[in-house]
């Protein structure tokens, strides 16, 4: 193998990518939902061996909901997918009950899992954004020698990883567009094991280079939704939550791009329920006590959205200018995903139709206002894809589809950035390597591994 003049080629006793480290012995499996086969997990697998339609795998454990000491996910690691090693000591957000934000919109339970920066309510996530919680967990999940992680991101997920596998140690590339740079700032001072590489397009280019780096002896794709780890360490808000609730509550609501953290929610929701966790005392019989999901994208891009209402199969994108300038026209750029696990087994779709939710687009004059109301009224700012998840939240309530007496859930998924750059300003990040636009996937890949 070639090094590339950019970045290091990954050791040669690196096993190749997908599975191949050998499975130890972890209290729990890995199951499919098509063919419903179970594995002992590597740390790595993403998929069911078996040739059949798309299914995400799930963990099934062996072990009670028992929560440790401290407030991050690792709290939780009864359910997390870990590999037995020591764990860091971990951050996570915080779960309050918004009174004023609730007087605004009408609700009398109104409640906010704050995932994000705000040291003054609990909430100790550095970058401002969930994603930190699926970082945690997938690095946890990883085998002893791990090959080279690599992940793709709009980019609060690059930060994330960013974050934790300096501080960890782990080897990884991430891989962004252009315009997410800044958006890694802050994630703190880069160690060389991680390297970044952006490229001249959007999250979609930055999915397909990954994916051709990813195919590369000794080079592995984090995987996304795919990946068990990143929607249970993303299910931990929804654990924490309940815990403070005392019970699960009436109505789940965030802003998806892929689905991942409310098919988390959800997952987690489902887990709880048949440990015998309440479920609220108004929880539809419908949905077996399960929150009813409320899942807001961006309306300039919600494929999600359209596919729901229209009763698609799939959601239809396309490609092409006209695409690409309804993406770049979203107030979320972090809800684009083009791909979402919206029809596979154990997917968005089931998940909506299993708790009687649904789908709400918001317009970018809706989600600035929502984003506004949640600064106005909490004293804190949020990211662009909360400030969507409130938008769709005002039209669930004006819509009745949310009564003002049930026990309302809103997932802020980052928020405090703002603050947190009054004490700790964003430390410049700069790429490995630029990918110009209109050099293919391959050819990039070659660029990035040299081989």
């Amino acid at each position: 193998m070639t090094s590339a003049p950019y970045l290091p080629a990954a050791p040669a006793d690196r096993p190749a990518s997908g599975p191949g480290a050998a499975p130890v012995d972890r209290p729990y499996l890995l199951r499919c939902p098509v063919c419903q086969v179970s594995y002992q997990d590597d740390g790595l697998r993403l998929d069911c061996a078996a040739a059949h339609r798309p299914g995400l795998l799930s963990t099934e454990y062996a072990t009670a909901f028992a929560p440790g000491p401290g407030s991050g996910p690792f709290r939780y690691r009864c359910w997390l997918p870990t590999a037995g090693r020591a764990l860091p000591e971990g951050s996570g957000g915080t779960t309050y009950r918004a009174e004023r934000l609730g007087r605004a919109l009408g609700l009398a339970e109104l409640w906010v899992a704050f995932s994000g920066y705000w040291p003054e309510r609990g909430a100790a996530l550095a970058t401002g954004s969930f994603k930190e919680l699926e970082a945690q967990a997938v690095l946890a999940r990883l085998p002893e020698r791990p090959p080279v992680l690599v992940v793709a991101s709009a980019g609060n997920t690059a930060a994330a990883f960013l974050r934790a596998c300096s501080q960890q140690r782990v080897e990884c590339v991430l891989v962004v567009p252009d315009a997410a740079l800044p958006a890694l700032g802050v994630a703190g001072e880069r160690a060389d094991c991680v390297r970044l590489v952006t490229v001249a397009g959007d999250y979609t280019d930055a999915i397909e280079l990954a994916d051709a780096i990813a195919a590369r002896p000794g080079f592995q794709a984090e995987g996304g939704t795919r990946n068990v780890a990143r929607r249970d360490g993303l299910g931990t808000a929804l654990l924490a939550a309940a815990e403070t609730l005392g019970h699960l509550p009436d109505h789940y609501v965030q802003a998806v791009g892929s689905g991942a953290g409310a098919l988390a929610a959800h997952q987690a929701a489902r887990r709880l329920l048949a440990a015998g966790f309440p479920a609220s005392d108004g929880a539809a019989a419908a949905s077996g006590g399960l929150p009813r999901l409320t899942l807001c994208q961006s309306s300039p891009f919600a494929p999600m959205v359209r596919a729901w209402e229209d009763g698609l199969a799939e959601p239809v994108i396309g490609s092409g200018p006209a695409v690409r300038a309804a993406v770049a026209a979203a107030y979320a750029q972090e809800l684009t995903t083009r791909k979402p696990p919206y029809a596979v087994a154990g997917g968005v779709r089931e998940a909506l139709a299993e708790s009687g939710g649904e789908l709400r687009a918001a317009d970018n004059a809706e989600a600035a206002a929502a984003g506004r109301l949640f600064a106005d009224a909490e004293g804190i700012d949020v990211e662009p894809a909360a400030a969507v998840a409130l938008a769709g939240l005002r039209q669930a309530v004006a819509a009745g589809r949310i009564g003002s007496g049930e026990t309302v859930l809103l997932h802020v998924t980052g928020g405090g950035r703002a603050h947190r750059a009054a004490g700790h300003p964003p430390v410049p990040v700069h790429p490995d390597l630029r990918i110009p636009a209109g050099l293919g996937a391959e050819a990039a890949a070659y660029l990035v591994t040299g081989a």
